[in-house]
């Protein structure tokens, strides 16, 4: 890996001068940044009070092998993830490239974030959507505060995965599907 710094063609503001450049500050420009790296996207769910309760994290990592921790985090302004830290056990499924509109329907601030999607519940309440090419059936090992988000650090209890199904992912901003290059 090259240390060489790229030219400044390469970088969109690069050749602005200091005061025309955005700033970390710019949350817009963040938040543009930020989308230009992509990741997986998850469903985060489980059942509380007999219902299932759930968002869509695409912040979500692996941390450690030994023991088995995973990460997400998750904004302070939350209203869903109270409830679900209430929750002994919390699934996380990782949503396949055919579950986009699943994706967008467990961002969305809507009553039911669960109407007309498969999913079933583990033992202890971990909800896992069908479909998914992945899973994993977690608990709450630490929270983390980390300005705006908190970051929930994870122990996986079991899990696992499907190759053949491809993962959906987030790039700036959007859903896309995998191609092999």
């Amino acid at each position: 890996m090259s240390s060489a710094q790229p030219p400044a063609a390469a970088l969109p503001a690069a050749g602005l001068p200091a005061a025309a450049r955005p700033t970390v500050a710019d949350t817009t420009h963040l938040r543009r940044v930020f989308g230009a790296c992509p990741s997986g996207v998850t469903a985060i769910g489980a059942v509380v009070d007999g219902v299932p309760v759930g968002l869509a994290a695409s912040s979500f990592t692996s941390v450690s092998l030994d023991p088995p921790l995973v990460s997400v985090c998750i904004a302070r302004t939350s209203s869903t993830w109270p409830l679900l830290a209430r929750a002994p056990r919390i699934g996380i499924s990782i949503l396949s490239a055919a579950q986009a509109q699943a994706g967008r329907q467990l961002a969305a601030r809507q009553p039911d974030r669960f109407a007309g999607l498969t999913w079933h519940a583990t033992a202890d309440g971990a909800v896992l959507l069908a479909d998914a090419s992945g899973w994993l059936d977690t608990s709450i090992e630490a929270q983390i505060p980390a300005g705006d988000h908190d970051i929930i650090v994870l122990r996986v209890h079991d899990l696992d995965a499907s190759h053949d199904i491809h993962p959906l992912v987030f790039h700036a901003s959007r859903f896309h599907r995998l191609e092999h290059i």
